[in-house]
């Protein structure tokens, strides 16, 4: 624990990447709530906890509408769209980023969301302790900031991801979080969005996963319910889409940006896996916020 602690030995409240936002905290100014609800990239990991009312959120331009005791989470890089709040509606939400991540003793498969699930139902007993963290949390951050010991914030939301990673995999009767295969495949995620614009070849992925290709192919096809190349082709064509629809990039400098020689090649991947033609994505606004 001695290693653990020397990360965080010394490291201010104020410079830990952790935001709090509830009822009690919310954004403080309308100029920043307008700019809240504006599409962006998101460059930190976000959770956010309906503890009563209905709200829909649009991930990766998709809705998902949370009610009650559900709680959304999110990744850095995928598109965001916030709604405005409702009148009626009581949440909590934090974002933190990597390194922050990075100080907690453990890691949580949920965050890969390898069950392709953003959203977590938590039962009534889950849903009073998560509550009572993120109460804790937004008290610490927001109501005694700067009072408080970075280990004692740590050991909190490391309370509060233990919660949700063990609340994401319950109940799914096939699937173990220590099951060997579910490691293979949530690292194989980790591969595909660390080397995406290198596009390695499947059996360099097997071979950094020490897996033979047939086992990585019958791994993510349990879980993802496709090879392990379409895997990634589809991991491709999704962030081509986003950096088309958010940005003014050429799809000739895109193709390239993606790791792409032939841009030709691109746009008829393009087309065959979306259905329309890259430049029906671009573009509708500049997304430059975070």
């Amino acid at each position: 624990m001695q290693a653990h602690k020397d990360k965080y030995e010394g490291l201010p409240q104020d410079e830990l990447g952790i935001t709090i936002r509830s009822n009690d905290n919310p954004f403080p100014t309308a100029n920043v709530e307008e700019k809240r609800l504006q599409p962006r990239r998101l460059s930190s990991y976000f959770i956010v906890l309906i503890e009563s009312g209905s709200i829909t959120y649009n991930l990766d331009l998709h809705d998902i509408t949370l009610t009650d005791g559900q709680l959304l989470f999110a990744m850095p890089n995928q598109i965001f769209i916030p709604p405005a709040k409702t009148e009626d509606l009581k949440y909590f939400k934090v974002l933190f980023d990597e390194n922050t991540l990075a100080l907690l003793p453990q890691q949580f498969s949920f965050l890969v969301n390898p069950l392709n699930v953003p959203v977590i139902a938590l039962d009534s007993a889950a849903k009073e302790r998560v509550v009572k963290v993120f109460g804790i949390l937004n008290q610490l951050i927001y109501v005694d900031k700067g009072e408080t010991d970075t280990e004692i914030i740590l050991a909190y939301l490391n309370s509060l991801l233990s919660e949700l990673n063990s609340a994401y995999f319950k109940n799914k009767e096939a699937v173990n979080i220590l099951n060997t295969n579910l490691s293979k495949f949530v690292e194989f995620k980790l591969v595909v969005e660390t080397h995406l614009t290198e596009q390695p070849s499947i059996n360099t992925i097997a071979e950094k996963l020490s897996l033979s290709t047939n086992s990585l192919y019958r791994i993510v096809k349990e879980y993802a319910g496709t090879s392990p190349k379409d895997y990634f082709i589809n991991r491709l064509m999704e962030e081509a889409q986003r950096r088309l629809r958010y940005s003014s990039i050429s799809v000739k400098e895109l193709a390239y940006e993606l790791g792409f020689s032939d841009p030709d090649y691109f746009s008829r991947l393009f087309k065959k896996s979306t259905g329309k033609s890259a430049s029906e994505c671009q573009p509708k606004q500049d997304l430059s916020g975070k």
